[in-house]
């Protein structure tokens, strides 16, 4: 069964491959990353040892993971070589690293994670954090009213936020910068307004950018079944073994978020590859396009 698996792999590597350059080729990335314990015969035996699987995506795209053996910056540059555009991620330094060292990538932040904090103070300062919460409320249904007027264009969606969010977000700053002097700093409370107040100009960066998401959710959502995975299967049978997991888990993940049954789409993709050549194209046998294409 694991030699079926690595064969699998293998066929729809070109097309992971097309998945991950077409998601590098485009003006917006979200990314995030989660720990998975493989065996390494090597390294520790009988035991195993932590690797990653780093996710990137774009809403209305496909979705790519890919293994890596640890967490550092270098594997966030080998994994968003040759992007440019903006990239949303959480707070882990190693995405504000490479956008700093690479002038044509702007870094913005999620509105989830920092909200998230706040919940979870709630029960240390109630009315503090759900003034807070609140605040935070309106940029949502600033993008709600978005959503029900279709505004898909990029530029219109930027112009509209600036105009609706701004007085909100200088609320929201002065809020936090006066509950953090009055919070211990181990406290909750004093860990959400740190940490918002960290990511503050990525943050307020997010309304200049009319394509981008207030949040990384989709990007979350889409690590969930590997998550829930972990669970079930405890960890990956070798090193090797990581990147099958990520070529495969890159197709279900991204038929899922298209619609299509992941089990249809494998079975016709692994009549067709066997059949053609390098020089064929594969853009129309990617998740996002396998549907119309058809």
């Amino acid at each position: 069964m694991a030699d079926w698996i690595e064969a699998v792999a293998d066929w729809f590597n070109p097309i992971y491959g097309r998945m991950r350059t077409k998601l590098l080729e485009g003006d917006y990335l979200q990314a995030d990353e989660t720990p998975v314990r493989f065996m390494d015969p090597d390294q520790k035996k009988g035991k195993t040892t932590q690797g990653y699987l780093w996710v990137i995506g774009k809403p209305g795209s496909d979705v790519v993971f890919d293994w890596r053996l640890g967490r550092g910056y270098d594997k966030a540059t080998s994994l968003l070589d040759g992007f440019q555009g903006v990239l949303q991620s959480d707070g882990y330094g190693a995405y504000e690293r490479f956008a700093k060292k690479n002038e044509h990538v702007v870094r913005v932040a999620c509105w989830a994670h920092a909200r998230r904090k706040f919940v979870e103070a709630e029960s240390e300062s109630p009315q503090a954090v759900r003034m807070v919460l609140g605040l935070i409320g309106h940029l949502y249904r600033y993008e709600h009213k978005y959503d029900d007027a279709q505004l898909h264009s990029p530029k219109l969606r930027a112009i509209r936020r600036l105009a609706d969010s701004t007085q909100t977000l200088i609320r929201i700053e002065k809020v936090v910068q006066i509950l953090r002097p009055r919070a211990r700093p181990k406290s909750r409370l004093g860990k959400a307004c740190t940490y918002l107040l960290g990511q503050w100009e990525a943050l307020l960066s997010i309304p200049r950018h009319g394509q981008v998401r207030l949040d990384n959710n989709l990007i979350e959502n889409a690590i969930r079944p590997s998550a829930v995975g972990k669970k079930n299967f405890l960890f990956i049978g070798s090193p090797e073994a990581g990147q099958r997991s990520a070529i495969i888990y890159s197709i279900i993940v991204s038929c899922e978020r298209h619609g299509i049954d992941p089990l249809t789409y494998m079975t016709d993709l692994l009549h067709r590859l066997p059949t053609m050549s390098n020089q064929d194209d594969l853009d129309p046998l990617l998740p996002s396009n396998w549907k119309e294409a058809l």
